[in-house]
């Protein structure tokens, strides 16, 4: 069994950056705002000192429609989000408190 211990990270946050042509019939994150919100989910995590977690921009994560998006592993919790509120409810309840935060959270059919 791996421990949290034998990982550089213990969380590692992907937040979909992709960008389509304005007008793209799947839409993209970075036209919704996920550029914003990724720069305020940095610099609020440092502010909390949350411990090993490193949270990346990613190109298109594939569901576009739905976003934005972002996937943090090693539980592979997909989220949903759009405002700053919800930023912080996923830093202090999922990377702070290990809990998911239902509201936001994307099902795998989705």
């Amino acid at each position: 069994m791996i421990q949290v211990s034998d990982h550089y990270y213990q969380a590692h946050v992907f937040v979909c950056q992709n960008e389509r042509p304005a007008g793209h019939e799947r839409g993209c994150c970075n036209s919704k705002g996920a550029t914003k919100l990724r720069n305020y989910m940095k610099v609020r995590a440092k502010e909390l000192g949350i411990p090993m977690t490193r949270i990346n921009t990613a190109g298109c994560l594939d569901r576009c429609e739905l976003g934005p998006v972002m996937v943090i592993y090693p539980e592979g919790t997909w989220y949903r989000y759009e405002t700053t509120e919800d930023i912080d409810a996923i830093l202090d309840d999922h990377l702070v408190g290990g809990q998911v935060v239902g509201r936001l959270q994307l099902s795998p059919d989705q």
